[in-house]
């Protein structure tokens, strides 16, 4: 018996093949990220990349996949790895354990010929960066939004970045893209729920310079889109693909 028989009785034993021969790059492997790489896998995707250059923090213990008592300090990409080869043993598996910006951003893109890439980067710069090359380079991407602040599931939704609203990163987003001649053209998981009162705190990080409160269930929400998104796109353009 297959562990993938029950994937195969939904979509049929050649969309299942399809899913085998596709390609997929992760990159941010935080509350989002990581769920969004697991279902992925879970689907029978035979290759992926997953990049993060951050280790598991006492703090994300929350909401992350990775993070446990027993995998505190260790590299997120490694942590996943072993979790994904567990999964599925023959899948092919690059890992990148560096945090994704410039360079390194299109060096990574032109790496392999990646049918789907998600960008899972809760940082503004480098989140720009690797939706602009993406995109220019003519590659199929999705972005996670802001999932911080929100607390009903039910108002997630997948839309093209356009039609995105009443989310911060998501406006912030649109200008800086709106700048390099994007304004639409990929699809985004976001939430317009109002960022709960009081569930923001100030800071200087070397990231970020706030933190937001998270409750354990949204990030793997808005990652089970992420990866719906993927999974439901390869499905529909590969097998057109084979019609034609």
């Amino acid at each position: 018996m297959s562990w993938l028989e029950r994937t195969e009785l939904l979509v049929g034993p050649e969309k299942l093949e399809v899913l085998k021969n596709s390609n997929v790059l992760v990159v941010g492997l935080g509350g989002v990220g990581a769920y969004a790489a697991e279902m992925i896998c879970r689907a029978g995707v035979g290759k992926m990349t997953i990049a993060d250059g951050d280790v598991v923090d006492e703090s994300n213990r929350n909401r992350q996949l990775p993070a446990l008592t027993s995998t505190v300090g260790q590299p997120k990409t490694e942590v996943l790895a072993q979790r994904f080869r567990d999964i599925n043993p023959e899948i092919e598996l690059t890992t990148v354990n560096d945090f994704i910006r410039d360079e390194i951003t299109i060096e990574l893109l032109q790496s392999q010929p990646f049918d789907y890439v998600v960008d899972a980067i809760d940082t503004l710069s480098p989140k720009v960066f690797l939706i602009n090359h993406s995109i220019n380079m003519g590659l199929n991407v999705v972005s996670a939004l802001g999932a911080g602040g929100k607390s009903d599931p039910a108002k997630v939704q997948v839309a093209d970045i356009s039609k995105s609203y009443n989310c911060k990163l998501g406006r912030v987003l649109r200008k800086r893209l709106a700048k390099l001649g994007i304004r639409k053209g990929f699809k985004v998981v976001f939430s317009p729920e109002e960022v709960a009162e009081g569930a923001v705190r100030l800071e200087e990080g070397q990231n970020k310079k706030s933190t937001v409160g998270t409750i354990s269930y949204m990030p793997p929400v808005f990652g089970c889109f992420v990866a719906s998104v993927v999974i439901r796109d390869l499905l529909d353009k590969k097998a057109t693909t084979l019609i034609l």
